[in-house]
């Protein structure tokens, strides 16, 4: 139950992390390499400390590893919190894929009852 908890707990953080669209671009940034804080902030014109902030929420959820070098904050990707996302959502694709393949029956069904 723990493990459950602490899984929701964690998809519960990159949900929220993913709701605000500058750090959704923050994160599409990183999808091409390493960034410091500044160079993610910069496209917002935002202060080193607001971009910092967006950062620590994507690094609270795992969604990014921060090391410093020198006076720099350089920023990664770190992808395995977007495979747990996908696996839950994967899930739903799933569920809707039946649900409409059902529905298609139903129609196909309805229209040929409707030909004779």
């Amino acid at each position: 139950m723990v493990e459950l908890e602490l899984a929701d707990d964690r998809l519960d953080a990159v949900f929220h992390a993913l709701a605000d669209s500058t750090r959704r671009t923050m994160l599409q940034l990183l999808s091409h390499g390493e960034c410091s804080v500044g160079e993610l902030g910069a496209p917002f014109r935002m202060s080193f400390a607001g971009a910092s902030k967006h950062v620590k929420t994507l690094e609270r959820a795992g969604l990014v590893s921060r090391t410093v070098q020198g006076r720099a904050h350089v920023c990664r990707l770190e992808p395995s919190a977007l495979a747990m996302v996908d696996a839950w959502l994967s899930y739903y694709e799933g569920f809707w894929s039946n649900r409409l393949d059902a529905l298609e029956q139903e129609l196909r069904r309805d229209a040929a009852s409707r030909r004779k």
